[in-house]
């Protein structure tokens, strides 16, 4: 019996009530920054911070304080201080998948940390009342890595999903690489 080269390369369907071949393709859970909700203190904070120096700024102007370029330096930190929580958002970007997490930081220059979820030894899920108000939250994980051993991932939106699929995909990985926790007795 010959065999079709165009045929051997498709993938053969499974039987009806056959176990489906499980699939070492890479599945993203996650990817993209934390929202800029995820910031909501830290623009309250540089609000309030750029309202008061305009407003510091005003009064100098009515008391003709001189010289005038300090009120003008007052003015522009006033109008770019609000950029501050939102150039923060787009530095951070993460890459959740069924094997790693990729924790990428920087504007201009880039650092990416990856961690292999067989090296996860636990993992920390914490969602504040505003943050359960915003569909937000954090999962600390906490691996056996030497460059990353406790990486935070902040501002998840609906993380509480993700956090349980990220325990079952520690486990199964776990166990498809024949690791096992040994306690120290």
């Amino acid at each position: 019996m010959t065999l079709d080269p165009s045929q051997a390369s498709t993938p053969q369907a499974a039987a009806p009530g056959a176990h489906a071949v499980p699939s070492d393709a890479e599945e993203i859970y996650f990817e993209g920054s934390p929202p800029s909700r995820a910031y909501f203190g830290k623009f309250l904070l540089v609000g309030l911070i750029s309202l008061g120096l305009l407003v510091l700024a005003g009064f100098m102007i009515l008391w003709h304080v001189r010289p005038w370029w300090i009120m003008a330096i007052m003015v522009a930190i006033a109008l770019l201080l609000p950029l501050i929580p939102k150039i923060q958002t787009k530095s951070i970007r993460y890459r959740i998948s069924n094997y790693r997490i990729d924790f990428e930081r920087g504007l201009l220059s880039k650092n990416i940390d990856t961690v292999e979820l067989w090296h996860v030894e636990d993992i920390h899920f914490h969602q504040s009342l505003l943050d359960r108000i915003m569909n937000l939250g954090n999962i600390t994980v906490i691996a056996k890595d030497e460059s990353l051993p406790c990486l935070d991932l902040f501002g998840l939106p609906n993380p509480r999903p993700l956090y349980e699929m990220l325990k079952q995909r520690v486990i199964a990985v776990k166990r498809q690489r024949g690791v096992i926790k040994m306690d120290a007795g």
